[in-house]
């Protein structure tokens, strides 16, 4: 698809604790990907895109508030799986099919997605990581070009107010497969231009 190259850099923000941010910011290494189960668009280095305060909620309730901290990150999403694009959507249905005749020929079970706490967010996305995962082992397969990042839109929250569309935590997510689409790491600032975290 002549279209899947996303042109242009982008701030993306990864809520991590304070050792990880050390360790980046301070020591130069490089973040890890994520390869749990539940990663709802498959395996790499998840980011919000453009979103501080939401990576920051994120890493205070992961991390609690006093290790909680937050990496900036410049992002070249160069050849982009982008869900939030209509174009996108059979390739999403090609790898489901695909992973149903996989599952059933190793006599495995279908991965779920599932709730929460009693929520409805969806918060464990193991079917959808799978489906994710398996849009890359066909790409592989047919010699098709290979995604360097992800991206999509996570409904998640509470409504906004009474009989809203619009839910609280509703965030746009990338995942990066390439490093090389992270051009550099940054301290995000506040609005007075202090460093909103600092390492010891």
């Amino acid at each position: 698809m002549i279209y899947s190259d996303c042109s242009g850099l982008i701030l993306g923000f990864h809520g991590c604790s304070k050792d990880v941010y050390g360790a980046v910011i301070r020591d130069s290494k490089p973040l890890s990907p994520s390869t749990n189960s539940y990663d709802w668009l498959g395996s790499g280095i998840y980011f919000w895109e453009n979103s501080y305060m939401r990576a920051n909620d994120w890493a205070i309730n992961r991390f609690g508030e006093e290790n909680a901290a937050v990496i900036g990150a410049v992002i070249d999403l160069s050849s982009c799986f982008d869900l939030t694009d209509y174009s996108n959507t059979e390739y999403v249905r090609e790898a489901y099919n695909s992973l149903v005749v996989d599952i059933k020929n190793n006599g495995k079970e279908m991965p779920r997605n599932k709730n929460v706490n009693n929520n409805d967010d969806w918060l464990m996305r193991e079917l959808d990581c799978a489906v994710i995962n398996q849009v890359h082992l066909l790409n592989k397969k047919l010699k098709r070009k290979q995604f360097d990042s992800l991206r999509g839109m996570f409904a998640e929250g509470r409504s906004i107010y009474k009989g809203a569309g619009f839910r609280e935590k509703t965030h746009t997510q990338l995942c990066i497969r390439n490093l090389h689409c992270i051009k550099g790491y940054f301290t995000p600032l506040d609005d007075k231009g202090n460093a909103l975290i600092t390492v010891d």
